[in-house]
């Protein structure tokens, strides 16, 4: 017995069938879920880190060195989109550990960390790529370190899982163009280049106070 004809209505059915399964199945390789590509779109709640990293490279004629911490704070402010979004993120030099007691002393001379004790992002804006589980975005705002406040423009990406946000950037820093000098002896070394790159990873609890 022969198949019927199909019809334009089964067509039509069928293609909105197969569309379901393909806006799932990218949503699954993803690994995002419905409600997280909600959140890229709509309102965004108040925030509170609840977990972060911030680290830097750098380079001397000795051989080159990271100095990391996790003792970072910072809220964000919410909005009705992801672009409005405000927000700050900090963390005291003195918590920036490099491995070597001697290069810690030296970093947090040359940074006058008792003057000038904390790295602070603040955000003004946010520009978005396209959403997906990783959605790419450009940070605008102000990097105050050792007393100097620079306005910036940070690539980085920020990821939505359920009810945190997880703001991930990496970017090259100048030391010079923030004042920090001594860095012919810094760290018990020959030199220390001016050039460093930056790591921030951190992790916003959403819902949180603002």
């Amino acid at each position: 017995m022969g198949s019927r004809p199909e019809t334009g209505a089964g067509r039509r059915a069928g293609l909105r069938g197969w569309g379901l399964v393909v806006v799932a199945l990218v949503m699954l390789s993803m690994n995002t879920t419905p409600e997280a590509v909600a959140q890229m779109r709509g309102p965004i709640p108040n925030g509170r880190v609840s977990s972060g990293t911030l680290s830097f490279d750098g380079h001397a004629t000795m051989g080159d060195f990271t100095g990391t911490t996790r003792t970072v704070t910072g809220q964000l402010t919410g909005a009705p989109d992801i672009s409005s979004v405000r927000g700050w993120v900090e963390a005291p030099v003195q918590s920036l550990k490099t491995g070597d007691r001697k290069r810690d002393k030296d970093l947090n001379k040359s940074m006058e960390s008792s003057k000038y004790p904390n790295l602070r992002f603040d955000l003004n804006r946010i520009a978005t790529g396209s959403a997906g589980d990783s959605m790419p975005v450009t940070l605008y705002g102000t990097l105050t370190i050792h007393g100097v406040t620079r306005r910036l423009e940070l690539p980085g990406t920020i990821e939505f899982n359920e009810a945190n946000a997880r703001v991930h950037s990496d970017f090259p820093l100048n030391l010079k163009e923030y004042g920090i000098g001594g860095l012919s002896k810094m760290l018990g070394m020959l030199k220390m280049h001016e050039n460093i790159e930056v790591h921030v990873d951190v992790v916003f609890g959403l819902g949180g106070g603002g």
